[in-house]
């Protein structure tokens, strides 16, 4: 059983969680249910999100399970709140000590570094914030992948890229078959009409 945190805070952009949202629930679902997918966040009530969605959380930061897989979504929230409200961040530094992987969409990796998960750690974000993250220090910015596996951290650039990091992780833990049936199920097959340069991804495991 695998138990998905997905943290949620005003101004997170939607497809960035929405996005591995699908693709894990899809994965539980192809999984007999064996997994739990949660939504968390500081406070109970509904999170107005980038786009003006309002997204109810299912738990607070303070009564979730026990989760081995946090995901930080980004947004304006994410990466231009001088100072990070500590209660997240130090929540957050908690939470991913303990978790088995720690995923970061798009500027989530603002996020993770004020918290100290993406400290001298390679990470990847939008790519109209790579320079503004890297000048934050102690952290290097891969600029040419569209996600990024360090260690036990795996960050994506923006938006649709987290769905990207999202079939990976799920390939990772449930096997590369599996991450192929979430994909057919979710007819995950990009063909936009106007293309643009997409980068490999960057890989190093183990510490």
């Amino acid at each position: 059983m695998t138990t998905y945190g997905i943290l949620l805070f005003d101004t997170a952009q939607e497809l960035d969680f929405a996005g591995p949202w699908e693709v894990f629930t899809t994965s539980s679902r192809l999984r007999d249910d064996m997994d739990d997918v949660v939504l968390v966040a500081e406070r109970s009530g509904p999170v107005r999100c980038s786009q003006g969605m309002r997204v109810l959380p299912d738990h607070t930061l303070d009564d979730h399970p026990p989760l081995d897989v946090v995901l930080v979504p980004g947004g304006s929230g994410a990466r231009e709140v001088e100072p990070h409200n500590a209660r997240l961040t130090g929540w957050l530094a908690g939470t991913a000590a303990h978790a088995v992987w720690t995923v970061g969409v798009c500027t989530g990796a603002f996020l993770l570094h004020a918290a100290g998960p993406a400290r001298s750690r390679r990470v990847a974000t939008h790519r109209q914030y790579e320079q503004a993250l890297e000048e934050r220090g102690d952290v290097t910015v891969v600029r040419d992948a569209r996600y990024v596996v360090d260690g036990d951290l795996l960050t994506s650039q923006g938006v649709s890229a987290g769905i990207d990091c999202a079939l990976w992780l799920v390939g990772r833990l449930h096997g590369r078959a599996h991450a192929r049936a979430v994909r057919q199920a979710l007819q995950y097959d990009p063909a936009p009409p106007y293309l643009a340069d997409e980068p490999l991804a960057w890989s190093r495991q183990g510490p």
